[in-house]
């Protein structure tokens, strides 16, 4: 269980409502309103399936998400670049630390939505498109 919920604001239940965010204990949880009762769904739980789906987002487009990170730090460095691959390898293993509150502004804004059922499994990612991405960072896939 986790402490906080990474994904808050972007997860959504099937009638696309945001859900709020709760705890038991000291673990959040995704607060489902399934007609009425309360479901409690393990952030934990979910955000690892969203981490894993980024993951393999990012590795299908590993050269144009590096070089994109590399553009927005101005870095054109062996080490950065070396740097960047590692974590982006590694983007799952301390997903508390992976998605900054700045991240969530920012996939909000592009209309990410994770839309789960009321078990709390993922039923649709809609994820902004990459081509978007790429453009907003003045990158071509022609390289």
């Amino acid at each position: 269980m986790a402490r906080t919920a990474l994904f808050e604001g972007l997860v959504f239940d099937e009638k696309k409502r945001p859900l709020d965010i709760g705890r038991v204990g000291i673990d959040a949880c995704y607060l489902y309103d399934d007609d009425g009762f309360l479901r409690h769904l393990d952030a934990a739980e979910i955000d690892h399936t969203i981490m894993r789906f980024f993951k393999e987002q990012v590795l299908e487009n590993k050269e144009m998400a590096i070089r994109g990170m590399l553009e927005m730090m101005g870095k054109d460095d062996i080490f950065t670049k070396t740097t960047l691959e590692y974590q982006v390898e590694h983007m799952d293993e301390d997903i508390e630390k992976a998605l900054p509150p700045q991240a969530r502004g920012i996939l909000r804004t592009l209309g990410f939505k994770i839309i789960i059922d009321a078990q709390g499994n993922i039923t649709d990612m809609q994820s902004p498109d990459l081509s978007a991405l790429q453009g907003m960072l003045g990158l071509d896939d022609t390289d």
